[in-house]
């Protein structure tokens, strides 16, 4: 594998292809639930090219609805235990680790996040929109897309590229474009799933999709986050 390859694989994890649900990604780090076989902890390890960490949040599995971020910092939703917290702090030196203290815990379906900016909710109050810019260190910007209030779900945008909802209209793309400052594609996932975010987990380094992805779906997801344009 070149050293700059973007690779896409296609995963599935406890028999579900809705992979996005479980995992949380940046640059620096991959969030996995107890229980991943070592088969896929080696899929993960290869395409996303950093070491999983296995982690629970307020006991569940399901990682990525429950945990938002990027390479600066962690979300995590408020149901995350004392210990859980020190675990996920004592494994990640160097990143921010918070709870964001939320009446709806779902927070990866809350933010879309990169190094640049974070794309958020657009009912957040005040003092959670400062805890979101001071954890992850970047631009807070509220606003739907496509019609959808949980950014989050139908967004995915890394350090290279991103991919959104097909209803996303051009004039939101480009709005997309310019404050995450990369290619910004619409697609879906898991044959024609339009919440990308939960069939779907990526980087900078490669992707990993929901086993019930098409080829062209694939295409589009490693064109999109291999920072190409159409």
């Amino acid at each position: 594998m070149a050293e700059n390859k973007f690779e896409v694989a296609l995963l599935t994890l406890f028999g579900n292809s809705n992979i996005g649900v479980y995992l949380a990604a940046s640059d620096r780090y991959v969030l996995v639930p107890d229980g991943v076989e070592e088969d896929a902890l080696n899929i993960i390890r290869q395409v996303l090219r950093v070491e999983p960490i296995t982690v629970l949040v307020g006991q569940s599995r399901l990682l990525g609805v429950l945990v938002a971020g990027n390479s600066n910092g962690i979300l995590l939703g408020s149901t995350a235990r004392e210990d859980e917290i020190k675990a996920i702090k004592e494994a990640l030196p160097g990143i921010n680790v918070e709870v964001l203290p939320s009446r709806n815990n779902a927070v990866g379906n809350l933010v879309a996040a990169n190094d640049k900016a974070a794309l958020v909710y657009p009912e957040f109050d005040s003092d959670s929109l400062k805890i979101i810019g001071d954890v992850l260190g970047v631009e807070v910007v509220e606003k739907s897309i496509a019609g959808v209030a949980t950014v989050g779900s139908v967004l995915l945008v890394t350090n290279r590229g991103g991919i959104v909802h097909p209803d996303a209209s051009e004039e939101e793309i480009k709005f997309l474009r310019d404050l995450f400052g990369v290619p910004i594609l619409t697609g879906t996932v898991n044959f024609g799933m339009s919440f990308v975010k939960t069939g779907l987990v990526a980087n900078s380094y490669g992707a990993l999709a929901g086993s019930e992805t098409t080829g062209p779906e694939l295409a589009r997801i490693q064109m999109a986050l291999s920072g190409g344009e159409d």
